[in-house]
């Protein structure tokens, strides 16, 4: 049965080929990002290129930085007052030093993630690295 439908899906398989063209691999971003993992970082930004700041795989992690790290993303978590970039903001704690990066609605929500964060036991010194989206 199968050898009598072989030419029936080849034939219909070049006919769709035609009518769609060839799929170039470089096209498909999933498939070309899982081929190559040198390409992954494609979406870090453009200053994070320079390995000149901190992102969460620079976390060494200390048992008393990942509960601090921890204590702050579920404090500012619970806060529905703050948008949903300010909840997702990175918070990168090495010794310490806590570091909060990535986009927030305004300069009234980048304090309050850094008064967030310096209450929190355990936190030396806040380096906020927020970028406010309205002035």
């Amino acid at each position: 049965m199968f050898t009598r439908l072989l030419p029936v899906i080849l034939t219909l398989t070049g006919a769709l080929l035609m009518m769609t063209g060839p799929v170039r691999a470089e096209q498909n971003t999933a498939f070309h990002l899982a081929a190559n993992s040198e390409l992954e970082n494609t979406e870090r930004n453009a200053r994070d290129k320079s390995d000149t700041t901190l992102t969460p795989e620079d976390q060494k992690e200390t048992k008393k930085d990942i509960k601090i790290t921890a204590k702050i993303r579920q404090a500012v978590v619970r806060d529905k007052s703050l948008s949903v970039d300010a909840q997702n903001a990175k918070i990168i704690t090495r010794n310490g030093v806590v570091t909060l990066r990535g986009p927030v609605a305004n300069e009234a929500e980048s304090l309050k993630l850094q008064e967030v964060a310096k209450k929190m036991r355990g936190v030396v010194q806040v380096n906020n690295q927020l970028e406010n989206k309205a002035p």
